[in-house]
């Protein structure tokens, strides 16, 4: 049986962890065996692994400390591939099999468009970021991005050709996304079915912009009734609420935190908006689209876009625009898409789909390894 090890720090609980786990599910279907090497195992998306998938803690909490274990385990269990998700782990992952000195294939995944997430930030910063993709990422065999944004990002910030770059959308669809989405979450609001809820959901940080999304709700609330739940946790959640309550808005927004089954919300919810400055491939957006409920999306580099159709499949409104969002939010509510249509829109980003390219990039197979060129 072919063996695969999958690389990532549990540095947070947002849709980078969830959709790997997605993808370490689908390795897992199609009879591979897979170890997950977590940076930081105390993540909430960690709960039970599915069969042929074993849980490895390298016991650090930093990915530039994970080299030495990883270069020990590249040793002892030489893997067939190793993926590698976000960047600083894939450049640990090129130390670690330099120093171990075996022979295992990397492939890299890039989730955000990391020129977008460094704007605003100073020369030095952006230089102490870049350099290290441009010294590390010669050395990986391919790197996969979630978005053509991504892949055009990432061609710019590290000198990688082509062939060395290409885009797989991520595995959002799983078997049991619908079966999550029927239960019911326990909030008063949800019983009432007369007053549209509309959904926000990532973590409370600069990057997700909900000042605008707030804002947006207040101008939309001054006409009509409405209500707004926001999930996720964050540094961000004292200034969200007191924005609600300066806006006069605090008794129909809610705020109840991290859950690991937004899906529930998002089938009860008359409207879904991803308010957020920056993305790779936002899969709340296409979580949202693939259970059918009508969305509305800043225009935000990179993904909604390409979600979203050029706004065929929802509006798209440039970012910090409150009135914009507002006025889109109205009139998505007013004449929301089928649900069917939504659903088929993102029929791509399936988790076997997914799993397939990604096996494919890394040379394997369940029965066969294919080590790909470029």
């Amino acid at each position: 049986m072919s063996r695969v090890a999958v690389l990532i720090s549990f540095s947070g609980e947002g849709g980078v962890e969830r959709m790997v786990l997605n993808l370490v599910e689908g390795f897992a279907a199609r009879g591979i065996a897979v170890d997950l090497l977590a940076i930081r195992a105390d993540s909430a998306h960690l709960g039970t692994l599915p069969p042929g998938v074993q849980l490895i803690d390298l016991g650090v909490r930093h990915s530039a400390l994970a080299i030495g274990p990883l270069a020990r385990y590249l040793r002892r269990v030489r893997p067939a591939a190793l993926l590698a998700a976000k960047d600083r782990a894939i450049r640990a992952a090129v130390a670690a099999r330099a120093i171990a000195g075996v022979p295992c294939r990397i492939v890299g995944r890039l989730g955000t468009n990391l020129s977008a997430a460094l704007e605003g930030r100073s020369g030095l910063a952006r230089w102490l970021r870049v350099a290290p993709m441009r010294l590390f990422y010669p050395h990986v065999d391919h790197v996969v991005c979630v978005s053509d944004g991504v892949r055009e990002d990432a061609a710019r910030l590290t000198g990688l050709n082509g062939e060395r770059l290409s885009v797989v959308r991520n595995p959002v669809v799983t078997p049991r996304l619908a079966a999550l989405a029927q239960e019911v979450p326990e909030h008063p609001w949800i019983a009432d079915r007369s007053v549209p809820l509309v959904l926000g959901a990532g973590r409370l940080t600069e990057q997700k912009d909900f000042p605008t999304l707030i804002r947006a709700f207040a101008k939309l609330r001054a006409n009509r009734p409405a209500r707004l739940v926001i999930l996720g946790d964050g540094r961000g959640r004292k200034r969200l609420e007191q924005l609600a309550t300066e806006l006069g808005v605090a008794d129909d927004v809610a705020m109840p935190g991290f859950t690991p089954n937004p899906y529930a919300w998002m089938t009860k919810a008359r409207l879904f908006v991803l308010s957020s400055a920056w993305e790779g491939s936002p899969n709340v957006l296409t979580e949202a689209l693939a259970l059918g409920v009508p969305s509305v999306s800043t225009d935000c580099p990179s993904g909604p876009r390409e979600v979203l159709a050029g706004g065929r499949w929802g509006p798209l409104v440039p970012v910090g625009d409150a009135d914009g969002l507002a006025a889109a939010m109205a009139a998505t509510l007013d004449a929301p898409q089928p649900p069917e249509v939504l659903r088929a829109a993102v029929s791509a980003y399936t988790r076997d789909a997914a799993a397939g390219a990604y096996l494919e990039r890394l040379g394997v197979t369940p029965n066969n390894e294919l080590p790909l060129k470029g």
